[in-house]
């Protein structure tokens, strides 16, 4: 890793997972806007956050600002996207994103596909541009550059499908996985129990999840919605957990502040 510089985080989502930490991460997506990240960042309490691409549309240049205003906050990234197009992972990570998350998995080797898209050779086959965020603008030899990337970029499979749930394990186990992320919304619903998310299939589902991250030394995360979800995902060694978004943030704020002047309402 290069040493730090102005406008960096200290530790990346990666790093602070494969120490063991706890990460709280908020999601961005239907009203992004740079100041949202500033007002989180403000807050404080967070890790970093997440780009939801797969259900938004974002823009090279809207992942660009949304990344860097992040790192003036000490607030790291990454990208959930569809894992349909090569050239929308490289963009991410060249937009100054330190990771790619692939939604809608299908298998282990529709995951190990989508590893490879995010690693340069020999692990992958990503295409080489090093005059980008992630390249220094051309400022790091080329070589260098690749090297460095490779262990820097952050690569997390969703488990949300049933092929996904049944080969979770084949899927933790593949190099470069860092994180296996739980989509509790599209689980449930592959399981045929929507929205209940603590129904018995959806524990059993995470269970296994757990148990195949634990075996293979990864990292487990998940949205949550509530407490006692977010404890349960906990019991079973979730490092990374998502509680909000800028939606449900919002709509909690509105919710406040009708509470709070409810007389004059």
């Amino acid at each position: 890793m290069p040493d730090q510089e102005d406008g960096e985080i200290s530790l990346s989502l990666k790093q602070k997972l494969r120490q063991g930490e706890l990460v709280n991460v908020f999601a961005v997506s239907r009203l992004y806007h740079p100041n949202l990240i500033e007002v989180y960042g403000f807050h404080g309490g967070f890790d970093g956050f997440w780009i939801d691409a797969e259900h938004a549309d974002f823009s090279t240049q809207d992942i660009e600002h949304a990344a860097a205003v992040g790192r003036s906050h000490s607030l790291d990234c990454f990208v959930r996207i569809p894992p349909d197009d090569y050239s929308l992972v490289t963009r991410c990570l060249e937009s100054g994103a330190t990771g790619v998350m692939a939604a809608q998995i299908q298998s282990a080797e529709h995951a190990e596909q989508f590893v490879q898209w995010s690693k340069f050779a020999p692990r992958g086959n990503r295409g080489l541009n090093a005059g980008c965020y992630d390249g220094r603008f051309g400022t790091v030899p080329v070589a260098q550059f690749c090297a460095e990337a490779n262990e820097r970029s952050f690569v997390a499979i969703q488990v949300e499908t049933i092929g996904a749930l049944q080969e979770c394990e084949a899927i933790a186990a593949i190099e470069d996985v860092d994180l296996l992320f739980i989509g509790p919304s599209d689980l449930s619903q592959a399981l045929g129990v929507t929205g209940d998310f603590l129904h018995p299939k959806c524990l059993e589902a995470v269970e296994k999840i757990a148990a195949a991250c634990q075996k293979n030394n990864k990292a487990l995360g998940a949205v949550t919605t509530n407490p006692e979800h977010a404890a349960m995902l906990r019991s079973h060694g979730c490092q990374m957990l998502s509680p909000t978004n800028d939606v449900r943030t919002f709509q909690a704020g509105v919710k406040a502040v009708a509470e709070t002047f409810r007389d004059f309402f």
